[in-house]
């Protein structure tokens, strides 16, 4: 079982054990903002297993944290899906490729299926005749931040979510 970390202003933090959130919550280093439905019992008493807890101090996090580029944030970023066509993508592709010049960055890569890279080739998708479903962009969100979040839990939802 795991638990989200959230800062005291509510940003998230990290996923940590339900142990490790335990401690925090018995030491009053946080509290317990939801719970779920599978209590820890010992002969001490009975607690509520933390699935979100809030930190009660607050902790400074520089600001200019960038997230490294990596094939496994650009197929997170993407959603699995293949720019081009749309389905499952294992891949990541260079929109502009690396033999003319293109960058590993996170505006020239973008999460492509097999079947679309081996077509694609050397070449550039104006070159191809396609078009891109969407504009690849660095990520953004502070959910981005934390590690262990790609497997949210749905009651992690309303903590996750970019601010409007």
């Amino acid at each position: 079982m795991r638990t989200l970390v959230l800062n005291a202003g509510y940003e998230p933090l990290a996923v940590i054990s339900f142990k490790r959130a335990v401690i925090l919550v018995m030491t009053g280093k946080a509290v317990v903002v939801s719970a779920d439905d599978h209590p820890i019992v010992s002969s001490a008493g009975e607690w509520d297993r933390p699935s979100v807890i809030l930190l009660t101090r607050y902790v400074r996090i520089p600001h200019a944290r960038r997230m490294p580029v990596s094939r496994r944030g650009v197929l997170r970023r993407d959603s699995q899906r293949c720019a081009y066509c749309g389905h499952s993508a294992t891949t990541v592709d260079h929109v502009m490729p690396r033999s003319r010049g293109g960058a590993d960055s996170w505006e020239n890569l973008v999460a492509c299926c097999l079947r679309c890279n081996n077509i694609k080739g050397d070449r550039t998708p104006g070159e191809m005749g396609w078009q891109l479903r969407m504009s690849p962009r660095p990520p953004h969100a502070g959910a981005w931040i934390v590690r262990g979040v790609e497997r949210a839990q749905p009651d992690w939802d309303e903590y996750l979510a970019p601010a409007a």
